[in-house]
């Protein structure tokens, strides 16, 4: 897409981190911005805070694991602005462990969020940015959808389906509706609040965590809180949907994870045992 004025995007987990810094982004561009978030006090922050910024925007209280609320915030964005052109599956959380002590409701949140969540925005905002002239879908996977770190089982498996995924839809869309384009934003560490995503487990899933899992979330903590600026991610998803490039990785080559990503691919290749030496 080489015009963003007065379109517009839609962008789920916009209320935090790299959804609002998304939102943001966007709206400087002149975008019009309908916001998805669980979390309705923070939400309601996100909107008023994009509005006080000149932005035309509105909030939709959203769970991305209810496909129904997926498709009610499609219709709000209709309603409001009559299109969407721009779809950012972005909302996601992070948990993990031990991969067989990490409880089945953990399992189930995380892969709730983190995959379900993508496939309910393919399926609610594609088939409206299809109508378009031009139209783009961001998919918010990870690192962790490109090397598998330990401790992330849930988290890991999540955002490789979201690679695998965003890879299909390319494709297709390729195929029948090429006018419009995919983009799987892999960050690495960047400073958000996901080391929190506690917060926003549902009734039924919420449990306390066990020594595997807190340990984990306590050394995610740290690094994300040295993590890059949601800003600077905003910029590099900002460039790619302006160039129509699919990967976007936020961690320059000499980084440690992408070093990481470069050895699970030589291993594929010569078909050696995985290794990983901590990022």
């Amino acid at each position: 897409m080489q015009e963003l004025e007065g379109r517009v995007a839609v962008v789920t987990g916009g209320a935090s981190g790299i959804g609002f810094a998304l939102a943001t982004r966007f709206a400087s561009a002149g975008m019009r911005i309908v916001l998805g978030d669980v979390e309705a006090p923070a939400l309601e922050k996100a909107v008023a805070a994009l509005q006080e910024g000149g932005a035309d925007v509105i909030g939709v209280p959203t769970d991305v694991t209810d496909p129904e609320q997926v498709e009610e915030l499609a219709r709000a964005a209709e309603r409001q602005f009559g299109a969407i052109h721009i779809a950012c599956n972005n909302a996601g959380v992070g948990a993990g462990g031990l991969s067989w002590e990490a409880p089945l409701e953990t399992w189930q949140w995380v892969i709730g969020v983190n995959l379900w969540g993508v496939v309910h925005g393919i399926r609610a905002f594609v088939p409206r940015i299809i109508e378009q002239s031009s139209g783009h879908v961001v998919n918010t996977a990870s690192v962790a959808g490109l090397v598998a770190a330990p401790f992330m089982g849930p988290y890991n498996a999540s955002k490789h389906a979201v690679v695998a995924v965003s890879e299909t839809l390319h494709h297709e869309l390729a195929l029948v509706a090429p006018h419009v384009k995919v983009s799987v934003l892999c960050p690495a560490w960047v400073n958000t609040r996901i080391g929190e995503s506690e917060r926003n487990r549902l009734a039924g899933l919420t449990i306390a965590p066990n020594e595997g899992e807190s340990l984990m979330q306590e050394a995610l903590r740290g690094f994300l809180a040295n993590g890059l600026d949601p800003a600077a991610v905003a910029e590099r998803v900002h460039d790619a949907v302006l160039t129509e490039r699919f990967w976007v990785l936020t961690h320059d080559t000499e980084d440690s994870w992408m070093a990481a990503v470069r050895a699970r691919g030589r291993s594929v290749e010569e078909g050696t045992n995985p290794g990983f030496s901590g990022v």
